[in-house]
């Protein structure tokens, strides 16, 4: 699967969950991630592994920055990764394995930028061509929380705009609060935003409001649904 850093469309177009106590995860059973690595425990804790029951994901992606507004629309069905693309002034269908035309790669790139926001702990264990590397007790850039941080760094050379990194703060239990975005793995973070609203539908954890540290930026799903 190809990836696009979360940010680079917002960047060129315009531009927390409360944590769980006891190590349980949002329904409150007990999580073992003793054998897990933080990136896996990170994607667990959000339900990654019911994944794979999924055959349809519906979501609207909106912005709200600077006075002005924009939102898109998308139905994926995984198991054959068809999409559907809808916007004020476009609707287009195509195949993700299938050879991509001007006007899919032109949804393609919106759809990886806007998935990447809604399941970014699972892309720490679906990516490829990927580094990670962790710090323990680290002072987040929005709250001051001292929380650990997950750096996920896009080296491999692929997708469409490689080298990017981000990084990702989270508690004890693996809930991320916040998160950081690197054009080109700049030492200096372009990008910061909270993580602060999440959406349960049967076991897929998902996080559907970020903000930044002033509020006049704001990302935000709606008419998010399962199948």
């Amino acid at each position: 699967m190809k990836y696009l850093p979360a940010l680079f469309l917002l960047l060129t177009l315009l531009s927390s969950c409360n944590e769980r106590q006891n190590n349980k995860d949002p329904e409150g059973s007990s999580i073992d991630n003793s054998n897990l690595t933080p990136a896996e425990a990170i994607a667990n804790r959000y339900g990654e592994a019911n994944w794979d029951r999924v055959s349809q994901l519906n979501f609207s992606f909106n912005v709200k920055s600077g006075g002005r507004e924009f939102k898109r629309s998308f139905q994926w069905f995984p198991k054959t990764d068809d999409v559907v693309f809808t916007s004020d002034t476009d609707t287009i269908e195509y195949n993700r394995n299938a050879t991509l035309d001007s006007l899919a790669l032109y949804a393609d790139k919106r759809f990886i930028n806007d998935t990447y926001w809604l399941l970014a702990p699972y892309k720490l264990v679906w990516d490829e061509g990927v580094s990670i590397s962790e710090e323990k007790n680290v002072i987040a850039p929005i709250s001051g929380d001292t929380l650990h941080k997950l750096t996920i760094l896009y080296d491999g050379g692929g997708g469409y705009t490689p080298g990017d990194a981000y990084d990702l703060y989270f508690t004890d239990n693996y809930a991320v609060k916040e998160w950081g975005y690197r054009r080109n793995n700049a030492d200096k973070t372009s990008t910061a935003t909270l993580w602060m609203k999440e959406k349960n539908l049967n076991g897929i954890i998902l996080n559907t409001h970020h903000q930044d540290s002033t509020g006049n930026f704001q990302l935000f799903f709606t008419d998010v649904s399962i199948k």
